[in-house]
């Protein structure tokens, strides 16, 4: 599967004691010798939420792709997590049988908890099962120990185990492919497929497991015609009701609210962009960004102010950045997130840009890697594309700067020689912890910038 991420599930091996020694524990007479001479142990798999990211506490089950008593080999995609930034399709690292879930889709689970228990062989399938019951997927506190397990197994029948989160058997229909919430569920290779097909995800039936699309769903969705995409309504907002926030959501609330506790200020500078404009025209034709220009020119002056690159995390010191790895903010549904080009300042600028475009799809699709979205050392954030002329920006957690980009305007402005003209402007606001950062440290770096981006010549070497 293209795209997927070889990200291996944590797993540790329990061996859970026989039938036999259960019965010794809880009083009952011993089985014969030959039935000793059998007795096999059985080899059961916790598979437990993996952390997909630094910042990650819990993860949300958006699909399992493989149903309870499914044959597993190595390597192959068994469920698919919703990090605090991404959907990411996770692999199992062990041959076995996919015996008891116990996180069903759309519920959460701290990092580390058990969701799911895998069995070597499909006769220890019926074993798991009925350890099921002794997990919690809620809970932080410990099993009960086997014997009060057994015991209890004993008296009264088990609790219903947590709903399948793929209740389909081989025959069944194909389901759709949503989820909660309107979430597409397909695989990663199927989304790309999609985009560039000019197919409606939201209107393909999944045949996969649990209703899931996959590519043959996506190319038999577009053999009928390869017209422009049908854009699915946009439900309608719950007026006065109270929704929870998703996974993404949160994540930023948190970092939002950590940003408090940083000291900042803001400087603003105005920089005229008529050059800059001319040459946008000019290469803009090969698949150069306006993004990736203002990213190539911010790191080329952060190459002369390493302060303004640099970060404090414990309040005693702050640390140069030994990259210039340039974050910029993108809106996605249901959320907020920061693709990194890395190493800006030593890409050309033809390079950055297919690099920019790449990671935008990739974070649109919620298909990101961590270090893809968690290693920015500056962040911008632009939001002159919607004729925003100025604006501040919060202050990322772990980071010492961010800029703050409006829209070029044409503005009235007095020439040298004391004449009236036009010239396009826009207006810059850098956000920087004032612990390491001070007035002049930025007002040095902006002048570098403006220096840049009215002469930018450099930018295409």
């Amino acid at each position: 599967m293209a795209g997927l991420l070889h990200l291996h599930l944590q797993l540790q091996s329990t061996l859970l004691p026989s039938a036999s020694a259960l019965r010794r524990r809880a009083g009952a007479p011993a089985p014969s010798s030959s039935r000793r001479r059998c007795r096999v142990e059985a080899k059961i798999r916790e598979i437990f939420m993996p952390a997909l990211s630094s910042t990650m506490t819990e993860g949300k089950i958006v699909s399992w792709t493989a149903a309870e008593g499914d044959r597993l080999a190595k390597g192959d995609p068994v469920v698919v997590v919703e990090s605090d930034k991404a959907d990411m399709d996770v692999e199992t690292f062990h041959d076995g049988f996919l015996a008891a879930v116990l996180v069903p889709a759309g519920e959460s689970a701290p990092v580390g908890s058990a969701i799911a228990l895998l069995a070597e062989s499909e006769e220890e399938i019926p074993v798991a099962q009925s350890q099921a019951a002794s997990f919690s997927s809620s809970s932080p506190s410990p099993p009960p120990p086997q014997e009060t397990a057994a015991e209890e197994a004993s008296l009264t029948p088990p609790p219903p185990p947590p709903p399948a989160p793929v209740a389909v058997s081989a025959p069944a229909p194909p389901s759709p492919a949503t989820r909660g919430g309107g979430r597409v569920v397909a695989s990663p290779y199927a989304k790309k497929l999609a985009k560039d097909l000019g197919v409606d995800l939201f209107s393909v039936t999944g045949s996969g497991p649990g209703g899931r699309i996959v590519a043959k769903d996506v190319e038999a969705a577009a053999a009928p015609k390869k017209a422009a995409p049908v854009t699915a309504a946009r439900p309608d907002v719950p007026l006065g009701s109270t929704v929870p926030f998703t996974t993404m959501q949160g994540a930023v609330s948190k970092n939002m609210v950590e940003s408090l506790a940083v000291p900042t200020f803001r400087v603003g500078y105005t920089i005229t962009t008529d050059a800059l404009d001319q040459l946008y025209k000019k290469i803009k034709s090969k698949g150069v960004t306006m993004s990736a220009l203002l990213a190539k020119a911010t790191a080329m002056a952060l190459v002369q102010h390493p302060v303004v690159n640099s970060s404090c995390r414990d309040g005693k010191s702050f640390t140069y950045s030994s990259s210039i790895n340039i974050a910029v903010a993108v809106a996605i549904d249901g959320g907020l997130i920061t693709p990194v080009l890395q190493d800006a300042d030593k890409l050309d600028i033809y390079s950055l840009s297919r690099k920019w475009k790449d990671l935008v799809d990739k974070a649109r699709a919620k298909q990101l890697q961590p270090h893809e979205y968690n290693s920015g050392t500056f962040t911008l954030s632009n939001l002159g594309m919607f004729g925003v002329d100025r604006f501040d920006a919060i202050l990322p957690p772990g980071t010492g700067s961010i800029m703050a980009v409006g829209a070029s305007e044409p503005t009235i402005v007095g020439t040298k020689d004391g004449r009236i003209g036009i010239k396009n402007q826009m207006q810059v606001n850098v956000t920087a912890d004032h612990r390491i950062i001070y007035g002049a440290d930025l007002a040095a770096f902006l002048q570098t910038l403006a220096k840049i981006i009215e002469d930018p010549k450099d930018l295409t070497f």
